[in-house]
């Protein structure tokens, strides 16, 4: 427990400042799901849509310091190859 009204503070900010990064955490968990799914089964469209919903929570998380750069960063660059490998292996619909 806090000793200090500083401390009692910080642990205050720190509670909210954890609530709001498991939130966010969480939406890109279920972003980056849906586009590995969508990969394996949907349309080319909907596998790129879903990969650019995917980077821009990515980015918005980095910006907001929930995760690190490097980490999403890392996570754009392999969703971006599994998406660009099953978009050329797919046959076109002719």
């Amino acid at each position: 427990m806090a000793n200090t009204k500083s401390a009692e503070k910080r642990a205050r900010q720190n509670a909210k400042a954890r609530l709001r990064n498991k939130i966010v955490k969480t939406r890109v968990k279920t972003l980056v799901k849906e586009t590995r799914l969508a990969a394996g089964h949907d349309t080319p469209e909907k596998t790129r849509d879903a990969l650019k919903k995917a980077t821009r929570a990515l980015d918005k998380a980095k910006s907001r310091g929930a995760i690190h750069r490097k980490t999403a960063a890392r996570k754009i660059s392999r969703l971006a190859r599994l998406v660009a490998k099953t978009q050329t292996q797919s046959p076109s619909p002719a």
